[in-house]
């Protein structure tokens, strides 16, 4: 039986390495080997490590990952200092768990009595007045008939037969002085709206 010496930084112990029992000494049964003595003595260390940094249950997942990522290193078949190794993995998914914690959007239910969608409705009524005015405005600045023709079809909803009727007017006068208004608000509003 051969006599394998792993340096620790706490002490140096002697570990028996497996005979040839009828399979051969391939490097990744070494390295599991290896792995396997890391694990058991630096695994204690390592959590209590990791618990003075992150949740307990957090420390065993987290040692975890870190043996994981030893595992799969190419440099677990030379180390010198495993433990400092680990650790150096262990502070580096530390790292990795602080920055994705900054970077973590959360996200909240939605609380339908307070989040729902409110209109600004002191604003839409300081510019309804507004646009009352300025369209009281514009219809001061029109000539009587044309106002009266234009009231009366728009805020009375008269047909254009039914002013017709009610001023004894032909129906081509009251287009035109519909036309005319029409054409003064769009005129005077464009750059109210």
């Amino acid at each position: 039986m051969q006599t394998t010496y792993v340096r620790e930084s706490r002490t140096l112990e002697a570990i028996p390495k497996r005979g040839n029992r009828g399979r051969s000494d391939r490097p990744d049964d070494a390295a599991r080997q290896t792995l396997e003595t890391i694990f058991r003595h630096e695994r204690d260390g390592l959590i209590r490590f990791l618990r003075g940094r992150v949740e307990p249950e957090l420390a065993c997942d987290i040692a975890q990952e870190v043996f994981l990522r030893a595992a799969t290193s190419p440099q677990l078949s030379s180390l010198v200092n495993p433990r400092g190794f680990l650790l150096c993995i262990a502070r580096n998914l530390l790292i990795d768990a602080a920055r994705r914690q900054q970077c973590r959007v959360v996200t909240l239910p939605l609380n339908e009595a307070r989040d729902t969608h409110c209109a600004a409705e002191q604003e839409h009524e300081l510019e309804a007045s507004d646009l009352i005015l300025c369209l009281e405005r514009a219809l001061a600045q029109l000539p009587e008939r044309t106002r009266t023709i234009f009231v009366m079809n728009r805020f009375d909803e008269m047909t254009y037969r039914d002013i017709r009727r009610a001023l004894d007017i032909s129906m081509s006068a009251v287009e035109y002085h519909m036309m005319k208004a029409l054409s003064h608000l769009r005129n005077t509003l464009i750059d109210t709206i």
